[in-house]
């Protein structure tokens, strides 16, 4: 099999896409993941929630309590410019991502800042 086949069969049976988010709200970090992307929890413990669909896999993993403990989110929670990492996710229509980052207290840039 050359690597082109390999890529498509796993393409078909794994995720083309992953991400481990840890999170101090386990429940409220895994749903706006499920509602925003469609994703479905494949598996579920008091410590992470694995979510899958579309080519996409989302861990989301608790922290530490006592790391926890020294974050505190605001209400709603601030939008945060200065981080390493913004992870990307293919989806089919982004407006309908949008609107359901909105409702769910997360956001996405106007389409005019996007990039």
């Amino acid at each position: 099999m050359c690597s082109t086949q390999i890529q498509m069969a796993l393409s078909k049976t794994q995720p083309v896409q992953g991400i481990c988010i840890f999170a101090k709200n386990i429940d409220a970090v895994s749903a706006f993941y499920q509602q925003t992307l469609g994703l479905k929890i494949q598996e579920s413990d008091k410590t992470h929630d694995l979510l899958v669909g579309k080519g996409q896999e989302v861990v989301v993993h608790a922290i530490s309590k006592a790391y926890a403990q020294s974050i505190e989110i605001e209400s709603p929670p601030k939008r945060r410019e200065d981080v390493a990492l913004k992870p990307v996710f293919v989806v089919e229509d982004l407006e309908l991502v949008r609107a359901a980052a909105k409702v769910h207290g997360g956001y996405l840039k106007p389409i005019k800042q996007a990039w």
